[in-house]
């Protein structure tokens, strides 16, 4: 999954779009302009092959929230985990809503995937994290996040939590740094691994990972270990969906080589599909370096995650169900004093 550096597709970009090894592409606020503009952009990648490209993007709301006017300004889901402390039938409520209202408001304008819900625990440790995660307690961030995965289904969009095995233990950032998380496996186990436990239980369809080295356990990030993916994911908690790696330009997944000794690694390992989310060189290297690689499982997991229903802006706008929805949603947000990432 490639990003691309624009409003529009330069003609290089869709001359890598055609290459076989590529599967989807990730947008980010760089690619938006307005809602005409967009809708033409995700037409042009989705019309470009058949089977048609995915379309990702990561909008959680609050901090991480790529596409902004024309949108519903989503609040962080932490909020709606403060919301579930005085009142748990509400939060759900609010949760399913929020799930529903960010995802058909995607699907409106040609997007597949929003990298949604995280699942990391909200430890006061993780600044990266913070309040993008639904709570600190992981009873109360699996009861949530299926709510918000009822809705993100209901819309017609398969949720993809992240970022297994947990983020929220952990100081530094993936992005600009290399964290490592000292705990046992026992007690990541017992606790940022029981809402991805429950998620999938629930049906969920994919998983993102985190870039982050668990030095008890495994020397390597967890997006490259086989123990994680392969021992814990696939066969201790039975998961049947599809692996994304996280970007693999982060500073973290610097510790495993070049770009494409990262890519061959993280697929080797047992992800699906890697993410290169900007750099043209790094992904065409990636290209050039992965001629031998086939999957036609991971390509039959990721058929899956294909958006299911599609509508327009204009019937949205029509809706009362969005209508009602992007009022409840608005009521119960509060100022956020954070940076966007």
């Amino acid at each position: 999954m490639a990003g691309i550096a624009g409003l529009e597709l330069k003609p290089e970009e869709r001359e890598m779009l055609l290459h076989p090894l590529i599967g989807g592409v990730i947008l980010f606020a760089r690619n938006y302009e307005s809602l005409q503009q967009l809708e033409a952009l995700t037409h042009e990648i989705r019309t470009l092959r058949e089977p048609g490209l995915l379309v990702a993007v990561d909008h959680e709301g609050g901090r991480v929230q790529r596409f902004q006017q024309g949108f519903t300004s989503l609040p962080a889901v932490r909020r709606l985990g403060k919301i579930y402390d005085d009142n748990p039938g509400r939060a759900r409520i609010l949760s399913e809503l929020s799930g529903w209202l960010m995802a058909i408001e995607l699907v409106s304008v040609g997007i597949d995937i929003s990298f949604a819900p995280v699942l990391d625990l909200d430890k006061g440790i993780s600044q990266v994290i913070g309040d993008r995660a639904f709570h600190g307690n992981p009873e109360v961030v699996a009861d949530l996040a299926h709510a918000y995965m009822r809705g993100m289904n209901t819309a017609g969009m398969a949720a993809t939590g992240k970022h297994f095995p947990g983020h929220g233990s952990v100081k530094e950032d993936s992005h600009t740094a290399i964290p490592v998380d000292h705990r046992r496996f026992e007690d990541i186990l017992l606790e940022d691994i029981m809402p991805f436990e429950r998620m999938i239980h629930y049906g969920m369809a994919a998983v993102m990972i985190a870039h982050v080295i668990y030095d008890q356990i495994d020397n390597q990030p967890a997006g490259f270990s086989k123990f994680w993916l392969a021992d814990v994911l696939r066969k201790r908690l039975e998961f049947q969906g599809v692996i994304f790696s996280d970007d693999l330009e982060m500073a973290s997944a610097g510790v495993v080589g070049d770009m494409p000794e990262r890519a061959q690694r993280a697929l080797a390992a047992g992800c699906d599909m890697v993410l290169v989310c900007k750099d043209y060189d790094a992904i065409t290297s990636i290209l050039d370096g992965l001629t031998d690689w086939n999957n036609p499982v991971s390509q039959l997991r990721l058929a899956r995650m294909h958006c299911r229903q599609r509508v327009t802006r204009s019937m949205l706008h029509k809706d009362t169900k969005w209508q009602h929805a992007v009022k409840e949603v608005e009521a119960y947000d509060i100022p956020h004093t954070l940076n966007l990432v």
